[in-house]
C-alpha cells in the first residue's frame, strides 16, 4: 500500500484530484441553470486534461527501477482518471434541476481517458491534456447532417442511443488503454 502512496504522489494526484473538484464544480456552477451535453461534455474534457498532466514519471531512469510491473500501474492510473472524471460530474450534476444520462458520461470519460493515453503515449504524459480538449473543442463545430461521419467526429455530444459515438468512444478507450498501458508516457 505504500508504494501505491508514493505512485499517487509522484504523479501529483492528490493536486490532480483537488483541481479536478474545482474545475469540474466551477464549469457546473457557471451553467447550473442550462446544463447540458456541451457542458457536461467540456466538464468531462477538462477533468480529464487535468488528471492526464501526471501520466508520465519526472524521472524516467527511476521509472524504470520499479520493482512492481508499470503496464498493471498504467492501466490503473488511465482507469482511475476515467472514474474519478465521470464520477465527479455525475455527482456535481445531481446539485442542479436537470442532468445528461450517465450512460453519456460514463461513454464519453471513457473516451475522453482513451484519447489521453494516447496524447500521453505520443507526446509524454505532460502534454496528455491536448487530445481530450481538443476533441472537446472540435466536436462543437462538426456539422449536424446526419451522417454516420458527423456522429463519429462529434461522438461525445451524441444522445446516449447512439451507435457511432458509442463505438467511438470504445474504440478510443480501448486504443488508448492499449497504448499507454504497453508503451507509457513518451519520454
Amino acid at each position: 500500500m505504500r508504494w501505491a502512496m508514493l505512485y499517487a504522489r509522484s504523479r501529483q494526484l492528490p493536486a490532480a484530484f483537488a483541481a479536478v473538484l474545482v474545475a469540474t464544480s466551477g464549469v457546473w456552477f457557471l451553467g447550473r441553470d442550462a446544463w447540458s451535453e456541451l457542458l457536461a461534455a467540456l466538464a468531462l474534457a477538462v477533468a480529464v486534461a487535468l488528471a492526464a498532466v501526471g501520466l508520465s514519471g519526472q524521472d524516467p531512469d527511476l521509472d524504470r527501477t520499479a520493482a512492481r510491473p508499470w503496464p498493471v500501474r498504467r492501466l490503473a492510473h488511465l482507469a482511475l482518471v476515467a472514474v474519478v472524471a465521470g464520477a465527479v460530474v455525475l455527482g456535481v450534476q445531481e446539485l442542479g434541476p436537470s442532468a445528461v444520462a450517465g450512460s453519456v458520461i460514463i461513454r464519453d470519460a471513457a473516451g475522453l481517458a482513451g484519447l489521453a493515453g494516447l496524447a500521453a503515449t505520443l507526446a509524454g504524459g505532460q502534454f496528455g491534456w491536448t487530445l481530450p480538449l481538443a476533441c472537446s473543442l472540435v466536436s462543437p463545430f462538426v456539422p449536424q447532417d446526419g451522417s454516420t461521419l458527423s456522429r463519429v467526429a462529434a461522438w461525445l455530444l451524441q444522445p446516449p442511443e447512439t451507435p457511432a459515438a458509442t463505438w467511438t468512444a470504445v474504440l478510443l478507450a480501448a486504443t488508448g488503454a492499449a497504448a499507454y498501458t504497453t508503451w507509457g508516457g513518451r519520454r
